[in-house]
């Protein structure tokens, strides 16, 4: 835990609002790119952001087309849920707390849906987000909430929690 609070590191950091929840601020962006997977797309080698969730905010479930390898900063744990690939829901613990079970970095694999918040009680979470290739809003996609609930119907109600529409 640390003495600051969200508002000191949005206004620290000079963080902005981001469209999936939260605030951010790109950092870094790779000056060479690279064409994707055989198309005429270029895509930066890697981006990265600051990214900070408040306790009443979340980051919407949500897609890309990349890997994104998350950080932990400062502030409280971040849980990061993440379907995957067989449609299993894994569930990670970003923080520095190692006998908790939590981790100082986790990927999420390009084109799994994932969302995130602060674990329950905690005030703030600032992590900081890898994006290789890096990220392009082309490649995001903003989940459904009822064609991921048709898709994962066992978790509908943490879909709902996490989905804006």
């Amino acid at each position: 835990m640390t003495n600051k609070d969200a508002k000191y590191w949005v206004d620290q950091l000079s963080l902005e609002l981001h469209p999936e929840g939260g605030y951010y601020k790109e950092t870094y962006r790779s000056n060479e790119q690279l064409f994707i997977g055989g198309t005429e797309s270029k895509r930066n080698i890697s981006t990265g952001i600051y990214f900070l969730l408040t306790h009443d905010t979340f980051s919407a479930f949500h897609r890309i087309k990349s890997d994104e390898m998350w950080h932990s900063y400062s502030g409280d744990p971040l849980e990061i849920f993440v379907f995957q690939p067989d449609g299993d829901l894994k569930i990670v613990q970003l923080g520095l707390d190692f006998s908790a079970g939590q981790v100082p970095q986790a990927v999420v694999p390009a084109n799994c849906w994932f969302a995130s918040r602060v674990k329950r009680n905690g005030r703030f979470s600032l992590v900081g987000c890898t994006v290789a290739p890096g990220f392009d809003f082309e490649d995001f996609e903003m989940a459904d909430r009822h064609k991921l609930q048709t898709e994962y119907p066992q978790h509908t109600a943490l879909i709902e929690s996490l989905t804006r529409v």
